[in-house]
């Protein structure tokens, strides 16, 4: 088992580089972290983590690299190639590393430029084009585009993520292929480096010099030789991305390649997954942005007449302006109801329970011209005798966020617990659209035989449905995988289809491309490898003389994979289950075999997609937003433990030392929670990483200090006035710092002598709130009852004021110390005492429970953990219950809004006349309770609050307290939050956190308030 190296091998490092790596690994691995770590300025990452995270993609499939080479400019890929050719190991380019087919996966060096190359070179809006390098993620060149009222319009589902040299490797196609094209439609031209070393430039043939012309020259005499072979071979879909695009020469494609008929040889590298070329810049053929768009959702009582029904449907866009047909079929809206971020607007489109829905989306300059275009769908669909099946949504609002949803749509069908998953290798076989329903019912029978079943959803407007049969990889999944392809392979024969239609080759549809193209153009391309490539150092055995599809010892689970047994601190049980692929019914919760009793299985949940890699308004992934590091990511942090826990990182599993560095920065947001489609929940699989650790390597000062506040909190409030000269003497700070790791530069939360819980008694007692009317209890924690008692107390007077019976929940013996949650335990891995405190919580709120009264908190890190962790320690229904009746302090204002029992509150209410900002606590974006707050802070007069479009704030807990996460915390902090508040100097700050109201304090020197304070201000 090869030893950890360190994270990244430096330039200082570069004499020690090859000693480290080839005791390792092996002398060649050596000599090339040696070489470029001296001669490069990239980052060098040989350590077998770090290898191990760019072993996969978002396949089937794991190949370890020999390592990963992160360059910061255009020339130091050159120079990594130059290297690379001298020491003959071969290099894979890399993007997002989302690949669907194992193309970004390689023994070589991985060259992975989304973290530097990913510039905009230059946009000519006049004419419609920019030149861009490879690494720049689609979603980001296209938010540079808009305010030129442009855009790049292959909009894959993985835009957040996907990187425009992935896209072009793999010659990527998009939901509105049927209006734009593929990728190969979307190229003007591409600067791209040989194997040899020379650059050279791409672009129309008849403008071509050098030896660019003499490579386009050969290659349009093998098309001219092959002509009639081409034209018997070669299918005639628009989407077909197998192979070289040897066509260019000899256009097959439904959709011509250039709008002139012209050949660009650029066109020979898209599509070619990085077996070439190695890609320096790309120029792009930009379209003017849509003015208007409107959408229709037809409801279909069978997945047949959906189908059936496509090609009527792609006639309504004659005239160009329909630019989407996308099926969602029952089983993924299924899955989509289950996720509460989906759910509401999944809802909205469905009319009674159907079988499956169509996307149709047209879109132009004229809207009333669009309008039209939806009472078209409706005439037609009741022509088609299914009236009253469509779901109007003329508004950009309800359509973007349905769009959302079918962009997650492959990653959501990935969330299906237990062994058995939804496998792409036959997913995107694309159909001429009049056999489209005879093919789907055919392979839907092909999956019957096998036992097992599919989920369809996609681009029905094309023909390419992506389909994936669930098969349990870990046993019998292989033998199955080749008949299910052999079978459908004949269909795809049969109805004269592209087995490759979206998704390239790679390692799982390499080997297929001679079936769909024959012998002669097989040997053609071939020829074109070798043209480019003499020396096979490109992504050698892809596209050509590639493995098999089903060869274990290239996938991530083969079967040597072994779980190191684990006895968790949580109960992870719900994943540890297995699955009926024909029902995807699964077993009952710890039947599934898991040594780590559900942990590893949960772990495995991470299917690679990379949707944690984007950086929209979402809470995912914050440490990633500031480092861009693989191993700061949600997906590479899964990645890690996967490794571990299956003891290819070493013998310590859990408790090695890859595992802290990758767990090291995760600030345990619960944004992948919410915002991951398949459920990874990386802030519980830290606390379980904590309890192993700490228990292995035992707890620091700091850790027990900040663990248990709750218990000493009481006694240091009395000695407030001592505590707090730390704030004020740079000398205790530095001290704080020195011996404790408490950043010098930060403030501590004040103490407070007088406080919520040794003020005057207050509130109803036990019995008096359980026999009243409308009765509430108020949970106070450990944070807003001892350093901002004001916010307990005006939570109490607007409950009072709103005409409830308060009930602050307490103790049935008194014994001087307040209820608590467990937070700070389990944020320090002591989930023994986390479990205990938690007991004792709900213990004391089972009688309330019980009578349905709502238990109401004000802190969302500690009121959520009601709803979170404590439902995992073993409590079972108890906890469930408890978790069912927790509510911040504004979830229960709203919903009480909604039944129409706040009008005595909002009667008493002042107007506001000033500015507010809203910025959200992470745990409240994970559970979606950000919108109760804008709702209730909409109850005061005049209040437009603004929500601050940010992730984590930095503080995260202790985390921004830190002195080693400190400079960190300001750049997750400084990314959105605090330029926000910087710029409304005038306005009202809402946070709820107690730690995102310090991080404003501290990093925009403005204080910020709970809602309940500025409510009861109002009062």
């Amino acid at each position: 088992m090869n030893a950890p190296l360190p994270l990244e091998v430096t330039r200082e490092a570069a004499g020690k580089a090859y000693d480290a790596v080839s005791r390792a690994s092996n002398e060649v691995a050596g000599r090339l972290a040696q070489r470029l770590a001296a001669e490069t300025t990239g980052e060098v990452l040989f350590s077998a983590a770090d290898r191990g995270r760019y072993a996969t993609d978002a396949s089937i499939y794991q190949v370890t690299p020999v390592g990963v080479f992160l360059p910061r400019t255009a020339e130091d890929a050159r120079l990594a190639l130059d290297i690379c050719r001298d020491l003959k190991v071969p290099v894979v380019p890399r993007g997002g590393g989302t690949s669907q087919c194992g193309q970004t996966v390689g023994a070589g060096l991985v060259i992975d430029f989304s973290k530097h190359v990913r510039g905009v070179l230059e946009v000519d809006a006049e004419r419609r084009t920019a030149t861009v390098e490879p690494g720049i993620v689609l979603d980001h060149l296209n938010a540079q585009l808009k305010k030129l009222g442009l855009w790049y319009p292959v909009d894959v589902s993985t835009a957040a993520q996907a990187t425009l040299g992935g896209m072009a490797g793999n010659n990527s196609c998009g939901s509105r292929s049927i209006a734009y094209g593929n990728m190969v439609h979307n190229v003007l031209g591409a600067q791209a480096w040989t194997s040899d070393g020379a650059l050279h430039t791409f672009g129309r043939f008849e403008a071509a010099t050098g030896a660019a012309r003499a490579m386009g020259e050969r290659v349009r005499d093998l098309a001219l030789a092959l002509a009639p072979e081409i034209e018997a071979r070669w299918p005639k879909v628009l989407r077909r991305v197998a192979g070289y695009n040897l066509d260019v020469f000899h256009n097959q494609n439904e959709k011509p390649y250039t709008a002139d008929g012209s050949v660009n040889l650029a066109h020979l590298l898209v599509g070619s997954e990085g077996t070439l070329a190695l890609t320096r810049s790309l120029k792009l053929q930009l379209s003017e942005l849509p003015r208007a768009k409107v959408l229709g959702v037809v409801n279909f009582p069978t997945f047949y007449k959906a189908m059936d029904t496509a090609q009527h449907i792609v006639k309504l866009g004659s005239d160009g302006s329909l630019t989407a047909v996308e099926l969602v079929d029952r089983t993924m809206i299924e899955l989509s109801l289950q996720n509460p971020a989906f759910a509401p607007t999944v809802r909205a489109a469905l009319i009674g329970e159907p079988e499956a829905v169509l996307l149709v989306e047209f879109a132009g300059a004229d809207r009333a011209a669009l309008l039209k275009k939806l009472q078209e769908l409706q005439e037609l669909m009741g022509d088609l005798g299914l009236p009253g099946s469509v779901v109007l949504m003329p508004d950009e609002g309800p359509q973007k966020a349905l769009w959302e949803v079918r962009k997650a749509g492959l990653n959501i069908m990935m969330s299906l617990k237990g062994d058995g998953k939804p496998v792409s290798f036959i997913e995107d076989c694309a159909v001429p659209l009049v056999h489209l329903a005879e093919y789907t019912d055919a392979l839907t029978q092909v999956f019957r035989k096998h036992g097992t079943k599919g989920t369809w959803y996609a681009h029905a407007s094309v023909g390419t449905l992506h389909v994936r049969p669930i098969l349990d990889m870990r046993r019998n999944g292989a033998p199955e995988m080749r008949a299910i392809a052999e079978e459908a392979s004949e269909l795809v024969r049969k109805f004269k289809g592209a087995y490759s239609g979206e998704h390239g080759d790679g390692l799982c549809r390499g080997e297929w491309i001679q079936w769909q193209f024959g012998p002669k153009i097989n040997d053609a391309f071939r020829e074109i490898k070798k043209l480019f490539d003499p020396l096979d150092l490109l992504s050698p055995q892809r596209i050509v003389d590639a493995p098999r599809m089903d060869d274990t010892r290239l996938m991530r689970f083969p079967p040597t994979y072994k779980v190191i047994p684990l006895q968790p601190a949580l109960d992870w049980s719900p994943w540890d289950v297995q699955n009926d692929p024909a029902t995807e019914r699964t077993t009952a919760p710890g039947t599934g075999g898991d040594p780590a009793r559900g942990f590893a299985k949960a772990v495995e949940m991470c299917n690679n997609n990379g949707h944690c890699r984007k950086f929209d308004a979402g809470t995912m992934c914050p440490s990633y937003r500031v480092t861009r590091d693989e191993q700061h990511l949600t997906r590479g942090r899964a990645n890690t433990l996967r490794l571990a826990m299956s003891g290819q990182l070493g013998p310590d599993g859990l408790t090695s030392e890859a595992v802290r560095d990758a767990l090291d920065l995760c600030v345990s947001c619960k944004g992948c929670k919410r915002d991951c489609p398949t459920g990874v929940d990386m802030a519980r699989m830290k606390i379980e990483f904590l309890a192993a650790d700490r228990q292995k390597n035992g707890w620091s000062l700091k850790d027990k200090l900040v663990a248990r506040l709750p218990d000493y909190a009481a006694t240091a409030s009395r000695f407030a006035g001592l505590l707090n000269l730390r704030n004020r003497s740079g000398l205790l700070a530095r001290l704080g710092e020195k011996m404790l790791g408490f950043s010098a530069r930060r403030s501590l939360p004040q103490w407070q002598s007088r406080h919520f819980f040794n003020g005057p008694a207050r509130g109803a007692s036990r019995t008096e709130v359980l026999a009243a009317t409308r009765p509430v209890v108020l949970f106070v924690d450990t944070f807003n009852g001892f350093f901002e008692s004001a916010n307990a107390q005006a939570a109490f007077e607007v409950l009072q004021a709103a005409g409830y019976t308060v009930h602050v929940a307490a103790k049935e013996r008194p014994d001087g110390k307040h209820l608590c949650c467990g937070r700070t335990y389990l944020a320090s891995g002591m989930v023994g005492e986390a479990r205990a405190k938690a007991a004792e919580l709900l213990g004391a709120l089972q009688p309330f429970v019980a009578k349905g009264i709502a238990i109401v908190g004000l802190e969302p890190s500690c009121l959520l953990t009601l709803r979170d962790e404590m439902t995992a320690m073993g409590f079972g229904e108890p906890a469930q219950a408890l978790a069912g009746q927790s509510l911040l302090f504004e979830e229960f204002l709203a919903r009480e809004a909604v039944a129409g029992r706040l009008d005595v509150l909002v009667g008493k209410l002042k107007p506001l006349d000033q500015p507010l900002l809203v910025h959200g606590h992470c745990h409240q974006k994970a559970f979606g309770a950000v919108s109760p707050v804008l709702d209730v802070l909409k109850l005061i007069p005049g209040a437009q609050p603004q929500l601050i479009e940010s992730s984590c704030c930095g503080m995260a807990g202790s985390f921004g307290y830190e002195a080693k996460h400190h400079a960190v915390s300001m750049q997750m902090a400084e990314l959105s939050l605090l330029p926000a508040v910087r710029a409304a100097p005038g306005a009202i700050v809402v946070a709820d956190g107690t730690s995102c109201r310090h991080q404003i304090h501290d990093g925009a020197q403005r204080q910020a308030m709970h809602a309940a304070v500025l409510l009861a201000r109002q009062l």
